[in-house]
């Protein structure tokens, strides 16, 4: 379930064969100009309308943190992104302040309780994915992770997803752990395979902003030859313009 963070990347992924898609928070507010988790629910609303209806395959949307920390307003927001043509959206427990990196657990819990209710009641169908932050906030921790992913599953999640955790024996761990609701694993590297992961379980792996990355790696290797050089080797290996031009027409 690969991440693109506009109208053209998700096309061009939805032409590949892909399954389905899913929105990258970071994606898309590097596209802004701006850093990650610095988009408005405004914008998040408009950027979930725009690339599920860019593609005919269901798109799951990064939601962040709901945009709230009470829970009736992560239930209250949930319900205007399940209005957007996603067919799936996530929550995640991260707050932002360093100092307390992860919403208390009774909070944490009822925020993905108010999402579970807010799409219920909204009648879409749209599959909830509850994240526990904790190797992505710096405290790689797999008990506390089963713990909160564990009670998310309870409180209504129908995915569960832990980014950042890397270690095969651990991600086993986590899947049996919440079974038999399904496992997101988030890869940003060549640690593990679709063949290994599936092996273990997982029934859903996203890239996150991976992708993003690797286009502005080759963005910013040919401006910084052209400005640093005055030479073009870099655009000049690039994909044709034919090639783009023509899968989007």
């Amino acid at each position: 379930m690969p991440n693109p963070w506009d109208a053209g990347s998700a096309r061009l992924l939805g032409q590949m064969g892909f399954q389905a898609l899913a929105t990258t928070s970071s994606g898309f507010a590097w596209s802004l100009g701006r850093a990650d988790n610095h988009v408005s629910l405004e914008e998040a609303l408009a950027h979930f309308r725009t690339i599920s209806s860019a593609v005919g395959v269901p798109v799951n949307g990064d939601f962040e943190g709901g945009f709230a920390a009470d829970a009736d307003k992560v239930g209250a927001n949930v319900a205007a992104a399940s209005a957007t043509g996603l067919a799936g959206l996530s929550i995640e427990d991260s707050t932002g302040d360093t100092a307390n990196p992860l919403f208390a657990f009774e909070l944490a819990v009822d925020r993905i309780r108010a999402s579970r209710q807010a799409i219920d009641e909204s009648g879409t169908g749209v599959v909830l994915t509850a994240r526990c932050e904790t190797y992505l906030v710096g405290r790689p921790d797999l008990d506390e992770a089963i713990r909160r992913l564990s009670a998310y599953a309870a409180a209504g999640a129908d995915c569960l997803y832990a980014p950042g955790v890397r270690d095969l024996g651990e991600i086993k761990a986590i899947v049996d752990a919440v079974a038999p609701k399904a496992v997101n694993i988030l890869v940003g590297s060549g640690f593990a395979t679709v063949a290994e992961l599936r092996e273990l379980g997982v029934r859903r792996i996203s890239v996150g902003g991976a992708l993003a990355r690797a286009a502005w790696t080759g963005f910013l290797e040919a401006a910084r030859e052209i400005a640093d050089q005055g030479t073009f080797n870099a655009v000049g290996r690039a994909v044709p313009f034919a090639d783009i031009n023509g899968s989007l027409t």
